[in-house]
């Protein structure tokens, strides 16, 4: 009987691409979705980590949550690691069989490993990259990243007081990845959040369809960062699209193909905004109330830009 049960229990680990008691927050949006990656990208994958949340909760030595080939190296050079890697694999003539994704948050994505990135996808790799955005660099105290978007109190772009802009938080519109991925001429593109799990495994199963470089945002909230409750993560994911702040969208061969409407009963951006503690000082001044409108502005922009009504 105790062997049945240790056979059981050795084949269940074997099936595990991202194993639970790792260091993550409870509720942490970036561990939700990196799990819904890996078991969609399935065993035959090795992966190209770039420092960061991921990297220090998940394996600190000797400990590993991955249950597959995972390479930790710098913040900046995940993509050259996984060049690396998928240079190897033609050389074995193994590039058909096992699939080579980088990964990194918003500040190893949108500013320290960018030109890198940029390389890997001007050269054409056959790589997945997914960008797992949690909008700052949390794991080193909430600093402003190029992810950061507008009002957002950080420790670099603190809210204050008065009616200055520079007291609102972060005066900077956040930077569109999706876009500059685009402009590369990426067969796949997608922007997602943890909001919506089968639409984070619809669109690995669909990167994994083309041949060359992807490329996979996933707005990933982050607990303490965010000051949100660790069961908030889903809801506020869902919330970012259905406001149309961080809208659903996918391109193929740059053709915008996929998206979330809205839909009639669109919530306001204060819904969406009133649960984080990085946005609660924008409901305390005449001039946050300014913000808000203009936020909401910004999320009728995408709905206007991006055909979500």
């Amino acid at each position: 009987m105790s062997t049945k049960t240790t056979t059981k229990t050795k084949t269940a680990a074997k099936k595990t691409l991202f194993a639970p008691g790792h260091r993550a927050c409870a509720g942490c949006g970036q561990a939700i979705a990196a799990r819904t990656v890996v078991e969609t990208l399935g065993p035959n994958t090795i992966i190209a980590n770039a420092t960061g949340c991921l990297e220090v909760t998940t394996s600190p030595y000797p400990e590993s949550s991955w249950g597959v080939p995972w390479i930790h190296s710098l913040f900046e050079n995940a993509a050259a690691i996984a060049s690396g890697i998928e240079a190897a694999l033609k050389q074995k003539k193994l590039n058909k069989k096992i699939k080579v994704v980088a990964q990194g948050g918003d500040g190893g994505t949108f500013d320290i490993g960018f030109g890198l990135i940029s390389g890997m996808w001007e050269r054409g790799e056959n790589i997945l990259y997914v960008c797992y955005d949690n909008e700052a660099y949390s794991n080193t105290g909430m600093q402003a990243s190029g992810a950061t978007p507008w009002a957002s109190s950080t420790t670099t772009t603190p809210s204050g007081c008065g009616n200055t802009i520079d007291a609102i938080g972060s005066h900077q519109r956040k930077k569109d990845m999706v876009a500059i991925a685009i402009a590369h001429g990426l067969p796949y593109a997608a922007q997602t959040t943890v909001g919506f799990l089968d639409d984070i495994k619809a669109k690995v199963k669909k990167a994994l369809e083309y041949e060359g470089p992807g490329y996979i945002q996933i707005l990933s909230p982050c607990i303490p960062g965010w000051r949100v409750k660790p069961d908030q993560a889903i809801k506020i994911g869902k919330l970012a699209a259905q406001t149309g702040l961080y809208p659903l969208l996918e391109y193929v061969n740059g053709e915008l193909v996929n998206k979330l409407k809205v839909g009639a009963k669109q919530p306001k951006v204060e819904e969406y905004l009133k649960p984080q503690g990085r946005f609660s000082h924008l409901f305390k001044s005449e001039e946050g109330k300014k913000q808000l409108k203009f936020i909401q502005g910004l999320a009728n922009e995408n709905i206007k830009r991006y055909g979500l009504k």
